[in-house]
This record gives C-alpha cells, structure tokens and sequence, in this order.
C-alpha cells in the first residue's frame, strides 16, 4: 500500500524543492535540496519511508530521459493514429500527445549534449531513485488544467515557499497528480518510443 506521495520541482539556481503528502492527501513533509541533489533525494525519502521503497511515489516535474535522436513521428488527434514524416523534431511521444490534446505546451526534451542543465539534473534524479518501484514523470501545467474546475483539495502547508513560491505550488501538485494516478483516476501518455511516459491526475481518451 501507498502511504506517502512526493513531488519534485527540478530547477538549478534554487535547488530542486520537494512536497508530500500521505495517503489521506494531508501534508507530511516539504523543503528544499541544493548540494547533491539527486543522491539527497535518494537518502530523503531511504529515511521517511524506512527502506520500505514500495511504499512511496514519487512524481518529478521533469523529462526522464533524453532523446537518442530526432522524432519523425508525429500524431493526428482527428484520425487517433501516428504517421511518419521526413520532417524531424525533438521531443518524445508523451509530450506530442499533451501538446496534440491542447493540455499544455511542453519543453521539448532534446538530446543529452543539447539538453538545458536543469534537464540533465532530472535525468539524473530519475536514475539516483530507480531502485523505487514507484516513479513518474509528471507535468503539473498539464495537472492544472485537468483538475482546474473539479474543487480538487489536498493540505497545502506554506512552510519552505519564500526561496520559490511556484516552485513549490508545482511541487505540490506534482504530489497530488501522482496521488490520483496511483488511486486509478489518472493515465500515463507515451511511451511508444520508449523514451517514457507522462502520469496525468485525469484520464484523457486516445
């Protein structure tokens, strides 16, 4: 069983800040990492949870992986199918399926020698957390327009916002996003490509 549900906010000049909440979506904890960051993260949540890994999710507001190379696939939300093109761009499948429904615009993932620092720091907290059962890739933008009229509730405790107040609202919703996904009320988007998926609060219909 489930008992906590984290989010990250991945960014580089503050240092990346966390969120959570347990299984009745009341705040548990929240704060900010600056020094080690991905290997910080791994002992923060080693410590809340006791080593017991599969009692946690964890959703990151950042690509997991880079692309290898560039996509020429592209999808047609009328026809509900990909087509191939000779046009090639960056990004993965999860993200033209967000863009494609008009949830949110993403940031196009890039390659590994092409991605903004704070992408290559994600990366590398997804891989400093593999050893959790319990991981995803979430896009709060996209969570704010799913759930912006639904009267969502969740405990937001105002401790840790001063050094970055979106940051941390993103963070939080980062932690309710995964919270309705594991509790079967969201979807995952992508993934074809293997490059990943995007864990969504609500369900959409391809």
């Amino acid at each position: 069983m489930i008992k906590l549900h984290a989010g990250i906010d991945v960014q580089i000049s503050r240092g990346c800040c966390y969120y959570i909440i347990d299984q009745n979506k009341k705040y548990v904890t929240s704060g900010w990492i600056k020094e080690k960051i991905p290997q910080s993260f791994q002992n923060l949540f080693k410590e809340l949870i006791n080593d017991q890994t599969d009692i946690i999710a964890i959703g990151i507001d950042a690509p997991r992986m880079p692309i290898k190379k560039l996509r020429t696939r592209y999808f047609d939300k009328e026809k509900n199918l990909w087509i191939e093109k000779t046009k090639q761009s960056v990004g993965r499948e999860c993200e033209v399926i967000i863009k494609s429904y008009n949830i949110a615009n993403p940031q196009w993932t890039k390659t590994l020698a092409e991605s903004p620092e704070w992408m290559k720091l994600g990366y590398n907290i997804f891989s400093a957390l593999k050893e959790f059962p319990y991981v995803y890739e979430v896009f709060p933008s996209a969570s704010y327009k799913m759930i912006e009229k639904e009267n969502l509730a969740y405990e937001l405790c105002l401790n840790n916002f001063t050094d970055g107040v979106k940051d941390m609202l993103d963070a939080s919703v980062a932690a309710i996003t995964v919270y309705e996904f594991v509790n079967g009320l969201g979807c995952e988007v992508g993934g074809d490509d293997g490059l990943g998926t995007i864990a969504l609060p609500r369900k959409i219909f391809l």
